[in-house]
């Protein structure tokens, strides 16, 4: 069947990207920031606190964040951030310019999650995903923050294993993720209705490759950034267009 072959082809593609080299990982298009978000070392809370604030504005600008503040700050140290008020965040993310499209809301996660870290961790955010836990337990524990919801949260275990290669017991609890992206992919694929829901999505993942059902999403995401736009699509570009029934369809029609 087709749709063995489609889940083959991306799980193919996944596993490609699980098993490279670690490298840096580019989360915005400025160097500097990515260096910061990269250290999980010296300064893991930026992953942490860049990933909640990953919502209703561009990845890019939202990932930018953390960076933001180390400038204004001339520091991005738990030592630092914990000595900042909740009415000092707020004015941090608004100040000169707005840093994100929901000032309010969003300083009001930061300064939570700043404060989770320091009572929780021991002001090291790495305690979240050290010593190999399952991964039902790390993406409990970033659900566990206030403005994290079950997409975060398995986003931030994924790119954990997928990029970072930090070790988990199993892979069984990282979905994947219901990008807009992945939905359409899914949905021309074949894989999914056009107009699936989000659990769907995700427990179609799941049956399909219930080891690590996360291991198609950037797959599926990468096709759907590059290729399958919502209007102009790029079938002879991507490596499924011998599969896809939509990129079939297509060349019929043409």
């Amino acid at each position: 069947m087709n749709e063995n072959r489609i889940c083959d082809r991306l799980v193919k593609h996944g596993k490609i990207l699980f098993h490279a080299p670690l490298e840096l990982v580019r989360f915005t298009k400025d160097d500097a920031a990515d260096y910061l978000l990269n250290d999980l070392t010296d300064h893991p809370h930026a992953f942490v606190l860049a990933s909640i604030m990953d919502r209703q504005i561009k990845a890019e600008r939202a990932w930018l964040i953390p960076y933001r503040f180390k400038e204004k700050l001339g520091s991005f140290s738990m030592e630092t951030l914990v000595r900042q008020s909740e009415s000092d965040i707020q004015r941090l993310m608004l100040e000169p310019e707005p840093l994100h499209r929901f000032v309010d809301i969003m300083s009001g996660y930061f300064f939570k999650a700043i404060r989770r870290i320091a009572d929780q961790y021991e002001s090291d955010a790495s305690r979240i995903w050290q010593d190999k836990p399952s991964s039902a337990t790390a993406v409990y524990r970033f659900l566990e923050f206030e403005g994290v919801d079950p997409k975060i949260a398995t986003m931030d275990a994924n790119i954990l294993a997928r990029e970072f290669k930090i070790e988990f017991a199993d892979h069984y609890s990282i979905d994947i993720s219901a990008d807009v992206h992945v939905r359409r992919v899914f949905g021309r694929l074949g894989l999914t209705p056009m107009d699936a829901t989000v659990d769907q999505l995700i427990f179609r993942a799941r049956g399909l490759h219930p080891d690590f059902p996360g291991l198609m999403d950037f797959p599926a995401w990468e096709i759907g950034r590059n290729w399958c736009r919502p209007k102009k699509t790029q079938c002879s570009g991507c490596y499924m267009k011998d599969l896809c029934p939509s990129a079939n369809d297509r060349t019929a029609n043409e």
